[in-house]
């Protein structure tokens, strides 16, 4: 299996997503911001600030995502606990995002975000518990296809 070219490929695309997001968050900070739009009374400004924080946690996110599939990548190692608990949040993240931009935005967006959502789980498939760099098959295991 091409476990090293998953990772590296899910790296890359995941270092692409996180500016995307932010710019999405940024256009949608400047409609908060000019058009002074609020929930229920809340201060625009809050608004305008708080979509500004959640695209920047929101691209930080993706990037140490990227990172972590990027070390796997170049060590051929699986991740370690906590790189595993980061893919497999951004996994969930994707998934939800999915199911939600599929009635907002169109199939276009929900196959590319189910695109992520399959490199980030081919990845951690990839490198699933039992991998190690150089193991040999277990005795009595099937050989590889």
């Amino acid at each position: 299996m091409a476990r090293r070219p998953i990772a590296l490929v899910t790296a890359a695309v995941l270092f692409l997503e996180a500016p995307g997001i932010v710019a999405i968050n940024a256009v949608m900070a400047r409609f908060v911001k000019i058009q002074t739009m609020s929930l229920d009374g809340m201060d625009p400004d809050a608004m305008y600030t708080g979509t500004w924080a959640l695209g920047i946690a929101s691209g930080v996110a993706l990037a140490l995502c990227g990172l972590v599939a990027l070390v796997a990548g170049i060590r051929d190692r699986r991740p370690g606990r906590a790189g595993r608990g980061l893919l497999i949040g951004c996994a969930v993240v994707h998934g939800i995002l999915g199911a939600v931009t599929v009635g907002l935005i169109g199939w276009g967006a929900f196959a590319f975000m189910m695109l992520v959502l399959g490199l980030i789980v081919l990845t951690l498939v990839a490198y699933g518990k039992g991998y190690e760099k150089g193991a040999e098959p277990r005795e009595g295991a099937p050989a590889p296809a």
